[in-house]
């Protein structure tokens, strides 16, 4: 039993490289943007925690087909802390998008990437900023962190930002408050993760419970029965997603959009 944490820790170093391949080996930031002609709205994609621009690009392709310009922004989850993350990657975006000249910007997130745009818009409130898509974002933080933060090798898995998204009060997530934003979000109630899922109160996607996702002052709020991996490409999410930057609705909604925190 003594080998036990060692093991832990091995394993997740190991975790940790094949994370930093599979997301490119990203170690700075980049974008790729493609204009419309058609349209004067930008639309700004940022993927979640060791997740890469890759995760978006089915995102980013329909959106581009429904003629809006996009920015997909690749940043490095792994790098460092919500207030190094946060403005590198969104202002990338926000950069990307001013150079087409776009009246408005958006912004379509997955996970981790709705918690860094709310953290840079808090900081430096975002003047075009227009309709919000969070894909499974973790707005009042997440159960899994609280549970596994300790463990051997955690920060090789989460990064700093990672063991920042936390349920405790001196997390990121707690202390953003409302949005003053319009914001759908979409929550999964699949699971590629079984045991994961387990620490997490129901329904949930794997990662995040779909309670966590809520936030006060959210437009619209939809279920899917989607996993947290592969909610971002899903038909569905996206058809919706794009119905909301259209409309600031989404085509159906399956629980009302009032946020009650947990506490009441």
């Amino acid at each position: 039993m003594r080998d036990g944490p060692g093991k832990i820790l091995l394993t997740a170093s190991v975790l940790a490289v094949v994370l930093a391949v599979l997301g490119g080996c990203v170690t700075t930031t980049r974008s790729a943007l493609v204009t419309s002609a058609d349209s004067s709205d930008c639309v700004v994609l940022l993927h979640g925690l060791n997740r890469s621009w890759h995760a978006m690009s089915k995102m980013a392709t329909e959106l581009q087909a429904a003629g809006f310009t996009t920015v997909n922004v690749d940043y490095p989850s792994q790098t460092g802390p919500i207030e190094e993350l946060a403005p590198m990657a969104v202002n990338e975006g926000l950069e990307k998008c001013r150079e087409a000249d776009a009246v408005q910007i958006h912004f379509v997130t997955h996970s981790m990437g709705g918690i860094l745009l709310r953290y840079a818009h808090n900081e430096s409130p975002i003047p075009e900023l227009g309709r919000v898509v969070m894909l499974a974002p973790p707005n009042q933080g997440s159960e899994i962190v609280d549970v596994t933060k300790d463990w051997p090798g955690a920060e090789l898995l989460s990064g700093e930002a990672g063991l920042q998204i936390g349920t405790d009060e001196n997390s990121i997530p707690a202390q953003l408050g409302p949005v003053d934003f319009e914001l759908g979000i979409i929550a999964g109630t699949g699971t590629i993760s079984p045991f994961l899922s387990m620490m997490l109160p129901n329904p949930n996607d794997g990662k995040v419970s779909v309670a966590s996702t809520r936030v006060e002052g959210m437009d619209d709020f939809l279920i899917v029965k989607n996993s947290h991996h592969f909610i971002v490409t899903n038909d569905h999410v996206i058809e919706n997603t794009i119905q909301f930057l259209r409309s600031g609705n989404f085509l159906e909604s399956d629980a009302p959009v009032r946020f009650v925190p947990s506490s009441q």
